[in-house]
């Protein structure tokens, strides 16, 4: 029997049995690198880092980087175990990840900064009805859906920056931070000059003005 529940494992899909560790680097509230793979938290959603929430005062606040905050002080200094639950898109791995002892998928839903991804699994629906009746973390604020957030701005006719001046320099809960074509973040951050932001024609230009090379 025993050599039988070993040929089993062999024969089962490799993200059945796999483990990722390794150095953590938060891309945004529900992405993360673990050692050399791009992760997903499995199961959760959380606003985008560019995506804003609105305070009862009407005031917008930054939810998508506070979102990624609050991931990263789950982590701490935790190290960070994930099961690898196969593909999730966007070169990324499908993965429930954990630090500290806690589901870091749970206590994002639980805290309010991520919605229960329904569409994909229902283990974290229940947390996140109690988070909505308490209006505990976003849900004291409004917030759009992030799903349809993102649809939206894949709706939205692009952007067309000034000839040669093609830096978008963003503000954001984080400062002023300004994206270089080519970086992670750049096809999905929007210049809303009645912000404040603005293009720029160089990165020198840029940290002149008090804006600062974003990290990805």
């Amino acid at each position: 029997m025993r050599h039988l529940f070993a040929l089993l494992l062999c024969l089962l899909p490799a993200h059945a049995v796999a483990d990722i560790s390794g150095p953590v680097r938060v891309v945004d509230g529900d992405t993360l690198w673990v050692g050399e793979t791009k992760v997903r938290l499995h199961g959760i959603d959380t606003p985008e880092r560019w995506q804003t929430c609105r305070t009862d005062e009407g005031a917008d606040y930054g939810c998508g980087e506070r979102a990624t905050f609050e991931l990263m002080r789950l982590i701490g200094d935790h190290p960070v175990r994930c099961d690898d639950l196969g593909p999730g898109g966007y070169d990324r791995v499908a993965g429930r990840c954990f630090a500290g002892g806690q589901d870091l998928q749970r206590a994002m839903v639980a805290g309010g900064f991520a919605l229960a991804y329904a569409e994909y699994s229902t283990a974290y629906v229940a947390e996140e009805r109690a988070a909505r009746v308490a209006k505990t973390g976003f849900w004291a604020m409004e917030m759009q859906d992030p799903a349809e957030a993102r649809r939206d701005r894949r709706a939205a006719p692009p952007q067309q920056e000034p000839a040669d001046c093609a830096i978008k320099g963003n503000i954001s809960d984080n400062g002023r931070i300004y994206h270089s074509p080519g970086q992670d973040w750049y096809d999905r951050t929007r210049i809303d000059q009645s912000r404040g932001e603005r293009w720029f024609c160089s990165a020198q230009e840029a940290e002149a003005a008090g804006w600062r090379a974003a990290r990805n």
